[in-house]
């Protein structure tokens, strides 16, 4: 809202300057103009894109100040996601793994450099086997509620990469749910693996998942130190 409110502005400032500039030219042109009103015309046209730079600039320290405190509050959310209803989720993803390796003993007592690389080694994820990724295809879909918190979360904050990032979890967990209801007692997986496309959509979800969690990881180590210790300790 705000961001449309300052294009108005601009578009009106510059209206103003283009007006200006047309009467100027016809008091040019006019041979009996006063030279009085040409000077407080020629002052006049300058008004506008003045005004205009400055709007420009309070509006984007303003909107820049917003944004670093938007982050700063979903830091502090998605801690108490993290710790509470994500924990089992995470825990199930890291067992599944064949590599890279990780554990939460590992993550804790690893330097800022350690996180980036195991961080750069999770870009290719291998799970141990297909049943093994079951578990944790059932912890996302026990997580659906907390994946709608987060996108209204996301819409009310406005950061559409972690909406877009929801609406897909969210349609993942409908096909598993679907899958379930009309093939009880059969996993999902071995239907996944029967289909290139939605094998690499489990893909995607659970190893993006490690990935996410790795990038808030490493963000808490470098701004929120104590944060970090007190999340993964609860691990």
């Amino acid at each position: 809202m705000k961001s449309k409110n300052n294009v108005f502005i601009y578009i009106f400032l510059v209206a103003v300057w283009i007006i200006l500039l047309f009467i100027k030219q016809l008091a040019h042109d006019n041979l009996s103009s006063i030279g009085i009103l040409l000077s407080a015309i020629d002052g006049l046209v300058a008004l506008p894109l003045t005004v205009l730079v400055m709007v420009f600039l309070v509006g984007f320290f303003l909107d820049n100040r917003e944004k670093k405190a938007r982050k700063q509050q979903l830091m502090f959310i998605k801690s108490c996601m993290f710790r509470l209803e994500m924990r089992g989720l995470f825990i199930a993803n890291f067992l599944a793994l064949k590599s890279p390796l990780l554990t939460i003993g590992k993550i804790k007592s690893a330097t800022l450099d350690e996180l980036h690389k195991m961080r750069e080694e999770a870009n290719t994820i291998e799970y141990k086997s297909l049943e093994a990724m079951e578990p944790v295809i059932m912890e996302y879909t026990n997580a659906q509620s907390v994946w709608r918190s987060f996108m209204n979360i996301a819409l009310e904050y406005g950061f559409e990469d972690i909406f877009q990032d929801m609406i897909h979890i969210l349609h993942f967990i409908s096909d598993v749910k679907t899958f379930r209801e009309n093939n009880p007692g059969k996993m999902f997986i071995h239907e996944a693996a029967k289909n290139e496309l939605l094998m690499q959509k489990v893909k995607n979800i659970l190893g993006g998942g490690i990935r996410k969690y790795l990038d808030y990881i490493i963000e808490l180590k470098e701004k929120q130190p104590d944060l970090f210790i007190e999340i993964i300790s609860d691990y």
